[in-house]
């Protein structure tokens, strides 16, 4: 059982003929609101991906707030733990250029409110799964990682939007996901080197143990786990819609892992569910189902090294 604590929010999305400069309008002919958030988004990839799911998160007491948990009650993620709040149902500001870049803003509302205290109502533990993100309070965001490695349950955290991670929660941690930007900021924070994000991962691992994941866009994912580098290529796609893309990988690989499929095997699936989800509009209609994971996967070469020595 995956248990995903995180945020649940409704996206408006422009489509623009790119992205725009600081200080720069531009008109876009329309727009969509469809469900989304980092949370939501990796609920739903790991509920394609064949993961019986729980998302502990929290909406507002506005119309927003069904609209932005329909994909995941029709993929039938559990919504129990779903507490409501005073504030706004969480709102992001997607814009969509015709390459296939975004942009997205987030206005957090209703994410803030969500607590340890909901996750601590959940029956979860050892065979289990937390997956998290950056997007309620971060202080909540640690204490579930601890209340998880209490438990005996696997830890799996994206950290994004990207933020400084204590080092006592990379300690609890079993896999830290983090693209280039994001893989530069955690180690820098912490004091390790972070000239590249190559460089970050694989101190971020060495300094913590933890299986240590830099997503690399259409490049796909350089991995440091159990002191070796595993890379696996993307496969070419025409690019739609990054919007879903890191969010797919990380829900797609947290359904492997749960379902205790082997590291590489979880390596390849993030990296097709990621690269499929570019091949179509929109965060969460986007996200591919287990059957073209795996076929996708399946041609999808990985190489493993062992790690370098320290210098």
């Amino acid at each position: 059982m995956i248990v995903v604590f995180g945020s649940v929010a409704l996206d408006l999305v422009t489509n623009i003929a790119r992205i725009p400069k600081p200080g720069e309008s531009l008109q876009a002919p329309d727009y969509k609101l469809v469900p989304g958030s980092k949370g939501g988004n990796q609920a739903v990839a790991a509920a394609r991906s064949g993961a019986h799911v729980i998302h502990v998160a929290t909406v507002g007491n506005d119309v927003h707030a069904d609209l932005a948990t329909a994909t995941l009650r029709s993929e039938g993620v559990d919504l129990t733990h779903l507490a409501r709040s005073d504030k706004a149902t969480a709102l992001c500001l997607v814009t969509v250029a015709h390459d296939g870049e975004n942009t997205v803003v987030v206005a957090a509302g209703a994410n803030l409110d969500t607590t340890i205290g909901q996750l601590e109502k959940v029956a979860f533990g050892a065979g289990d799964t937390l997956v998290l993100q950056m997007e309620v309070p971060l202080a909540d965001n640690f204490a579930a990682v601890s209340l998880a490695r209490a438990r005996g349950a696997r830890t799996i955290l994206n950290a994004a939007p990207a933020a400084p991670v204590p080092a006592a929660t990379l300690a609890d941690l079993d896999v830290l996901i983090v693209n280039e930007h994001e893989a530069c900021i955690v180690a820098a924070a912490l004091g390790l080197p972070a000239e590249t994000p190559e460089d970050a991962g694989l101190a971020i691992h060495r300094a913590y143990g933890c299986s240590t994941l830099v997503t690399l866009g259409a490049k796909g994912v350089l991995a440091f786990h159990k002191m070796q580098a595993f890379a696996v290529a993307a496969p070419k796609v025409a690019v739609v819609d990054t919007t879903s893309a890191g969010d797919s990988f990380a829900g797609a690989f947290a359904a492997a892992v749960d379902a205790d499929e082997s590291f590489e095997t979880a390596l390849r699936r993030g990296v097709a569910a990621g690269s499929l989800a570019c091949t179509s509009a929109g965060a969460q209609p986007s996200i591919p189902y287990l059957d073209a994971v795996k076929a996708t996967a399946a041609g999808l070469s990985l190489t493993v090294a062992e790690c370098p020595s320290h210098t």
